[in-house]
């Protein structure tokens, strides 16, 4: 069975208030896109994974955790796991977590575990807090740890949507010491009722990873300059994205670039 895992841009990103578990209280958007990589999973005689592409050294990959989240509590037989990474890594496009909810539902098909979207959403939280999103995958408020979603009807049909990705590491853990949670002037689920133009959103992270990487900070100068009628920073990454209302022709050769026409 084949499965191709999509990734994810934050449309807006507010880190609202610390929590007493030590986690903080956000509110995003998450917004699905076509960027994938490619899941591959058959039966075999003991468990394996591997894995080609952008790599993802580790000691336990999230399709491998998904795979024993499900093996704990289901008598699942081996299977050998296959990752093509294309999504690249620490860029904020939660590329981790769209492989691990798409094990789960892969998983389900497979041993026929007819498990609900609301109960594959419980193992995915396991996972990771924005894994539960890839369950149903569509455009979505989240609050909470990211976790807490709402269905929104966003209508970006037509815009040009450019990511690029510098190739650079952003810590999740450094992103977050540079936060000082407030809440947020201009809450998300009122701004998207306004044409894309007239956004007032922000993502909290740019502050402090355009401080540590001023070459993050070009990329999005340099997008608006080229005519993007909005751009931001995705999640905690380095990933920066841009909506256009024409096809762009800016150039980042020493970048990643995605291109979609939504």
């Amino acid at each position: 069975m084949i499965f191709f895992p999509n990734a994810k841009i934050n449309i807006g990103l507010n880190i609202v208030s610390k929590r007493q578990d030590g986690y903080h209280n956000l509110e995003t958007l998450f917004y699905p896109i076509d960027w994938k990589d490619v899941l591959e999973i058959i039966p075999a005689k003991q468990f394996n994974f591997s894995s080609t592409g952008v790599d993802i050294s580790g000691s336990q990959n999230s399709c491998e955790k998904a795979y024993y989240l499900l093996k704990k509590d289901f008598d699942i037989s081996a299977v050998h796991i296959h990752l093509h990474k294309n999504i690249p890594t620490g860029a904020g496009l939660g590329g981790g977590s769209s492989d691990a909810s798409t094990t789960l539902m892969a998983l389900n098909k497979l041993f026929d575990l007819q498990l609900p979207k609301t109960k594959l959403m419980e193992y995915a939280l396991k996972c990771g807090a924005d894994c539960p999103f890839f369950i149903h995958n569509t455009p979505s408020l989240a609050s909470g740890v990211g976790e807490v979603l709402s269905p929104v009807k966003l209508n970006l049909r037509g815009y040009h949507l450019l990511v690029i990705y510098p190739s650079i590491f952003v810590s999740t853990k450094v992103a977050f010491s540079k936060i000082v949670p407030s809440v947020p002037k201009n809450p998300i689920a009122r701004e998207i009722k306004k044409p894309v133009c007239d956004w007032q959103l922000s993502n909290d992270f740019e502050q402090g990873v355009f401080e540590q990487f001023p070459e993050i900070a070009h990329i999005k100068q340099q997008l608006i300059d080229a005519g993007a009628v909005f751009s931001s920073l995705s999640g905690s990454g380095s990933s920066v994205f841009a909506l256009f209302n024409e096809k762009p022709t800016i150039e980042f050769n020493d970048h990643r670039m995605f291109y979609q026409f939504l």
